[in-house]
């Protein structure tokens, strides 16, 4: 699908980011609460129970994924998908994100406790992602995070061998 260029809906701001996004280049901020995302990037994307809007769960990992998520920010009426975070996130301000994790992880809990049984068939398709997302904080962000860290660092990938930043120790100043 062609999408034109990133610049006419990749539009959100950084101080309007969801705090639930996982840090990464791409974010969600104060998207339309429509809920299209997930049907098109259920892999990435779930909505917030504040007002519906979209948040990334999961950074894009490939040329296919890229296009998911892409193609979910396009699909956004209010343009508030973004894909600058790499001009604001640092290895703090990610190891920070990752410190708070217990606060997204009762949000999560206590989302899916609510809505899991709520009879409608989209709130449990998101507890579905929201499952998803609880999993991937269990196992396999925690290495996604600090592949990013080292990225943030560097700005390049790691290679083989090469050692990733810690996400629970702060640098010292």
């Amino acid at each position: 699908m062609l999408l034109g260029p990133p610049e006419a809906y990749l539009q959100g701001r950084w101080a309007n980011r969801d705090w639930r996004n996982v840090p990464g280049p791409f974010y969600g901020a104060m998207t339309d609460s429509c809920w299209v995302g997930r049907l098109i990037a259920p892999d990435h994307i779930v909505y917030e129970d504040d007002s519906g809007s979209e948040v990334v769960f999961r950074q894009p990992r490939d040329p296919d994924e890229t296009q998911l998520v892409l193609t979910a920010a396009w699909s956004d009426p209010f343009r508030a998908y973004a894909c600058d975070g790499d001009d604001h996130w640092t290895l703090e301000s990610v190891r920070a994100w990752w410190a708070d994790r217990k606060r997204l992880l009762e949000w999560i809990d206590e989302t899916c406790r609510v809505w899991a049984d709520s009879g409608r068939k989209d709130e449990q398709h998101n507890t579905r992602g929201l499952r998803a997302y609880r999993r991937y904080v269990d196992d396999g962000l925690e290495t996604s995070l600090r592949e990013y860290g080292f990225w943030l660092e560097r700005r390049r990938p790691a290679v083989a061998g090469e050692a990733l930043p810690d996400l629970g120790r702060r640098s010292r100043a």
